[in-house]
C-alpha cells in the first residue's frame, strides 16, 4: 500500500521564520471500536502560532501503551522521529532541516512548582498520549508539536533506532537515574524494555542481574551486556552472586515475591515499569522489615529526556527493531504480531 500523495504545496523559507500558502492536511492512523487502526486525515490551521513546530515523520516505535487505546477514536503512537519542515514565530532553537524526536508527554503549564523544579511531567495540566492532542500521533506522515516538548537527535542515532528510545529508553533510563557504578541491577524481562535497560545499566557501571522465565534469552541477554541470567521458571529458590540493589520490572507479569525477595538486598528500590489495569502486590511484612522502597516512575523528564540520547550516542546503545511500512496493512501487522509476543524487542513503522 503506496502513501498518499499530497496535492497542497509547502513554501518553506530556509530561515526560522515561516510562510505558508496552504497548509495540507496530513495522514494519521486512528484507533476504533474494532481495534483495527485506519488511516485518516487531520486539518490544520492555515498558520502556525507560538513555538509549534511541523515534523515530517519518517519512523515510530510501536509500543505496548498503543495497544491498549487502538480501540479509542484518537490517532496513535507517541514514539516519533523526523524532520522539520516548518516552524513557528516563537521557535527559537530549531530550525528547518533539523532531526528531531518527541515521546509521551506533550506539554505541561511552564509555571507550577512541579515544572519548575524539572518535574513537569507531574504537572497537573500535563499534556500526555492518550489525553491530549488526540489528533496528533507519530502514526503519521506529519504532525504539529511544541518545541518545548522535542528533542534533537544526536547524529550518531539514526531515526529507525531514535524512535523506540523516545518511551522505551527514556522509560528505563528514568528507572536508573542515581545509580552508582558497582550496583547491582536486576531487570525482569528481556523485551522491549528490559533488553535496553540492559544496556544502559552495563553502560553505567552496573552489575546487570536479568530474571528471565527460561534460558531462551540468555545469550542475547549476554550479548546485550548482562553479567548474570537467572531462569525462574520452576525454581524454588533463586541464587545471585549479589543481592539486588534495583529491580526495574519490565515484563507483563507479576513478579514471584517468594522468589524475589531473598536476592535483594536491604533497602532495595524496585521499579514497576510495565503498564497493567490490575494492582502492583508486595508482601506487607517484607515490604517494612527490609526497607524496600516501591517506586513509580513515568516517562523522563525533559532534562532526562535530553541525557538519554546523548548518553546512547556515546555509548552506541541502540534498540533491536523489526521494520513495517507506515501504512494500514503495515500497522496492523505490527500491532497483532506485538499482542502475540511475536517482535523482536521493538517494531518500527517507517515513511520511506
Amino acid at each position: 500500500m503506496s502513501l498518499a500523495v499530497f496535492s497542497t504545496s509547502w513554501l518553506i523559507r530556509p530561515t526560522n521564520s515561516f510562510s505558508v500558502i496552504a497548509m495540507p492536511s496530513f495522514t494519521v492512523f486512528k484507533g476504533n471500536k474494532q481495534g483495527k487502526p485506519q488511516k485518516a486525515t487531520t486539518e490544520r490551521p492555515d498558520k502556525l502560532e507560538g513555538d509549534q513546530v511541523i515534523v515530517r515523520v519518517t519512523a515510530s516505535g510501536l509500543c505496548g501503551t498503543d495497544i491498549h487505546y487502538k480501540t479509542q477514536d484518537m490517532a496513535l503512537g507517541h514514539e516519533g522521529a523526523g524532520v522539520v519542515e516548518a516552524v513557528g514565530p516563537k521557535v527559537s532553537e530549531l530550525k528547518v532541516g533539523d532531526r528531531v524526536g518527541w515521546g509521551y508527554q506533550h506539554g505541561s503549564c511552564g509555571q507550577c512548582e512541579q515544572c519548575l523544579t524539572g518535574w513537569e511531567t507531574f504537572c497537573a495540566k500535563r499534556q500526555m498520549y492518550g489525553y491530549a492532542n488526540l489528533d496528533q500521533g507519530s502514526f503519521a506522515t506529519k504532525g504539529v508539536w511544541n518545541e518545548s516538548f522535542l528533542f534533537k537527535i544526536p547524529d550518531g542515532i539514526s531515526d529507525t533506532d531514535a524512535a523506540p528510545l523516545q518511551c522505551g529508553g527514556a522509560t528505563v533510563f528514568n528507572a536508573l537515574q542515581g545509580v552508582v557504578p558497582g550496583e547491582v541491577v536486576g531487570i525482569m524481562g528481556v523485551g522491549g524494555l528490559g533488553h535496553l535497560a540492559i544496556q544502559f545499566a552495563s553502560k553505567m557501571g552496573c552489575r546487570v542481574v536479568v530474571l528471565s522465565s527460561s534460558d531462551r534469552k540468555k545469550e542475547e541477554a549476554t550479548k546485550l551486556g548482562a553479567h548474570e541470567f537467572v531462569a525462574t521458571k520452576d525454581v524454588d529458590e533463586l541464587k545471585v552472586s549479589y543481592p539486588i540493589n534495583r529491580l526495574l520490572v519490565t515484563a507483563s507479569a507479576q513478579p514471584n515475591w517468594a522468589q524475589i525477595i531473598p536476592i535483594l538486598a536491604p533497602r532495595a528500590k524496585i521499579f514497576p515499569l510495565s503498564v497493567d489495569s490490575g494492582d502492583f502486590k508486595i508482601p506487607y511484612m517484607p515490604l517494612i522489615l527490609s526497607g524496600f522502597t516501591v517506586q513509580g516512575s513515568l516517562v523522563a523528564a525533559r532534562a532526562v529526556h535530553r541525557r538519554m540520547l546523548d548518553f546512547a550516542a556515546l555509548h552506541h546503545i541502540s534498540p533491536v527493531t523489526e521494520i513495517f511500512q507506515m501504512t494500514e496493512e503495515g500497522v496492523n501487522e505490527a500491532i497483532d504480531r506485538l499482542e502475540k509476543g511475536d517482535i523482536t524487542y521493538r517494531a518500527v513503522l517507517v515513511n520511506n
